[in-house]
């Protein structure tokens, strides 16, 4: 709009054409992600499989520049469709206060002017004269503006009010109220508006995206009203799921355009749908990340280019597409990735990594590795499987330059706040899949099986768990595997002889060890720390022996080890693995025997066993005694 709205402008209005507009932006949206689409996925591709050389390589290099440039316009004109949308939606309100105020006017044969005032006719009784008090006029805003009715030659008290003059101050208010509403909407959509403008000479560099994460920010804050306050955010996974299957096609784009990032982190939401939100959010995430110099932004930065990296990769032979269920900046950062679609696949698992887990290059090394291992083994006995990383809780992390406290950092705080998290991500999981009896599998590794050993034992347990897989595990809070709500039959264990997290030792042992930690720091010297580490561990890691006592075997850090014969789960076999403490020159050795449960090549047995658990082969794993 240009100039002042007047109320005539307001009056006359056309929202359906607004809406039309909006609709036009929203087909070159959609036009400019059907040729990223094609550009991506038949174009780059077919040109990366079927030509080599300098030629090929520069022409695969433009496409992908193009591929880029139709993502961001996509972006932009989805941001444009939903501002326009929104603002029809806003000035519909004053719209509708402007027409009853002037139907109003006319019932009563009152004259709305230009300046918004209103005139009215005589009314009432001059109680001398018995003649009708004269008409006047009303001013929106102050009745000190109003011009009354004439009161010459008449004594004070010897007339009544003209009744019309309250009512016409009335409608001259809620037309100025209109009007004034109208004008504030106007110039807060016409500032987002402006900033939705693509810089000069566009390269699609990080300060392209970083500016479209920037313009995103806008449209969602003068959005709010018509889109986000619609958004399920307090249901149940499955009322999400019946709320987003509700929803028209232009309003599930608007959404995705608008909030990506809460659309593909929402519980319930089908997989596909999250999986393209959060490739979207990936991309401003990229951006805006790329801007902040501080050290946690830019570990993040690392995680979130190579998992991009990732999703733009062709898939490993044997392994099923890559689908982004979650990503964010808060708190250490959060990721799920699952290879192979939790809605269509009969198995699906979903793995909780442990202590020091955070979003960053090593995650997406590690620990999206393990999930990518986990999805070939499955498919080995059942291609319909999936197999998911879950980084959707803030781990403890363990800060170099505090050591001696990092057993200290092992408190079940972060397992507690994680486990609804969990459990909430699981019951999204049920709700999406579209087989009538799939086979859910949990699994915690590391401080991660805490975890999930607490969202086990929340009530209900976890939502569609059939069966539960714990490795590395510190404990996990419940005394017996009858506690983590699937039948102590369904709970299996793998515990390396050498991973050091499976002994480590109970709360008095602990406070043993770290004294001879302490004391060796107290040396001054390097040499000091480690045997005094070391000799502090040593009692406890073979034997649970604290000077002449020897301690309940059964209880490490977090309560019973579930490897034991106390705790009641089923053992299966895995490999010794490397040791990690030299006793005879007290030091610290490898801690492969910690990581390698879900690596075929590390550890065959283990990896191999995780595969039929999860594809609801149980019955033939290969298993050890209990401790």
């Amino acid at each position: 709009m240009t100039g002042v709205l007047t109320w005539r402008q307001l009056r006359d209005l056309k929202l359906a054409e607004l809406q039309e507009a909006a609709d036009g932006w929203g087909a070159v949206s959609n036009l400019a992600d059907a040729a990223r689409d094609r550009i991506s996925n038949e174009m780059v591709n077919a040109i990366e499989k079927t030509q080599k050389g300098e030629a090929a390589g520069s022409a695969a290099d433009r496409l992908k520049r193009l591929d880029r440039n139709y993502d961001y316009l996509h972006t932009e004109c989805g941001l444009v469709r939903t501002t326009v949308n929104s603002l029809a939606y806003e000035l519909a309100g004053p719209q509708r206060k402007l027409k009853d105020a002037l139907d109003d006017a006319a019932a009563l044969r009152f004259t709305v002017g230009e300046d918004g005032s209103v005139s009215y006719p005589a009314g009432g009784e001059n109680l001398i004269s018995k003649q009708p008090v004269p008409g006047g006029s009303a001013t929106g805003g102050s009745a000190l503006l109003a011009r009354p009715p004439s009161l010459t030659g008449l004594q004070p008290g010897l007339t009544t009010a003209n009744p019309n003059h309250a009512k016409a101050q009335a409608i001259a208010d809620q037309i100025l109220a209109a009007v004034r509403d109208a004008r504030e909407i106007d110039a807060r959509f016409s500032t987002t508006l402006e900033k939705l403008k693509a810089p000069d000479g566009l390269s699609m560099g990080t300060s392209t995206w970083e500016d479209a994460a920037a313009d995103a920010a806008a449209v969602r804050e003068v959005a709010r009203e018509y889109l986000k306050n619609d958004i399920p955010l307090d249901k149940s996974p499955a009322q999400r799921k019946a709320w987003w299957t509700y929803l028209t096609q232009e309003q599930r784009e608007e959404f995705l355009t608008t909030y990506p990032d809460v659309i593909g982190n929402l519980d319930g939401i089908p997989s596909l749908v999250r999986d393209e939100a959060n490739r979207e959010n990936l991309q401003l995430l990229i951006g805006r990340l790329s801007g902040d110099d501080s050290a946690p932004a830019q570990a993040k930065l690392g995680g979130l280019l190579s998992i991009q990296q990732q999703l733009r990769a062709d898939p490993e032979p044997n392994v099923p597409p890559m689908y982004l269920l979650g990503i964010g900046d808060q708190g250490n950062g959060r990721a799920i990735v699952s290879f192979g679609d939790p809605d269509t696949s009969r198995n699906v698992s979903a793995y909780v990594p442990g202590l020091g887990t955070s979003l960053d290059a090593d995650f997406a090394r590690g620990d999206i590795k393990r999930a990518r291992m986990t999805a070939k083994g499955a498919g080995f006995y059942d291609k319909s499987s999936a197999s998911i990383v879950w980084l959707g809780y803030d781990a403890p992390q363990l800060p170099a330059e505090r050591i001696a406290d990092n057993l200290g950092v092992m408190s079940p705080r972060d397992a507690v706040v994680g486990a609804p998290a969990y459990n909430q991500f699981m019951a999204g999981i049920a709700a999406t899949n579209e087989n009538a009896d799939p086979h859910i599998t949990a699994i915690g590794h590391s401080y991660g099986s805490l975890t999930v050993g607490q969202a086990a034992q929340r009530t209900g347990g976890i939502p569609g768990a059939d069966d539960i897989i714990l490795v590395g595990s510190p404990g996990t809070g419940a005394h017996t595997a009858d506690q983590l709500g699937v039948g102590k039959d369904h709970v299996y264990v793998g515990a390396a002889k050498n991973d050091i997290v499976t002994k480590l030792p109970n709360q008095v042992e602990g406070a043993t060890a770290m004294e001879g930690f302490k004391a060796g720091f107290r040396s001054g010297s390097a040499q000091g720390i480690v045997p005094g580490l070391a000799s502090g561990l040593l009692g406890a890691f073979t034997g649970h022996e604290v000077g002449d006592a020897v301690t309940d075997e059964s209880q490490i850090y977090f309560g019973t080890d579930p490897a034991s014969a106390e705790f009641g789960a089923k053992r299966f076999a895995v490999a010794d693995g490397p040791p990690v403490v030299d006793a005879e020159h007290l030091s610290f050795g490898d801690l492969g025997a910690h990581s390698n449960y879900f690596d075929p090549e590390k550890d065959t047995d283990s990896a191999d066993n995780i595969a039929m658990i999860v594809t609801g082969r149980a019955s033939q794993i290969s298993t050890q005694e209990p401790r």
